[in-house]
């Protein structure tokens, strides 16, 4: 695991409990024969940017993004 920091979201944090059960699910469901490789993959990557998502809003109510801005401020 590296110590940089994470970017913002879609990205929770590495060691976001609900990330683990994502990827843990991808794992079984291919193991299993439910998915293939690529369905799984596809899955746990919609679901990990949601859970980014969710963190961003709890950590940064109101913010477009994990960086402070508030929602429909214009970048750059």
């Amino acid at each position: 695991m590296s110590d940089s920091p994470m970017p913002s979201p879609p990205f929770p944090a590495p060691d976001n409990a609900v990330l683990g059960t994502i990827v843990n699910s991808a794992i079984a469901s291919v193991r299993n024969g439910e998915a293939s490789v690529q369905e799984a993959i596809l899955h746990a990557a919609v679901q990990g940017w949601y859970e980014g998502h969710v963190q961003g809003e709890d950590e940064c109510p109101g913010c477009d993004f994990r960086g402070g801005l508030p929602k429909n401020t214009k970048r750059g």
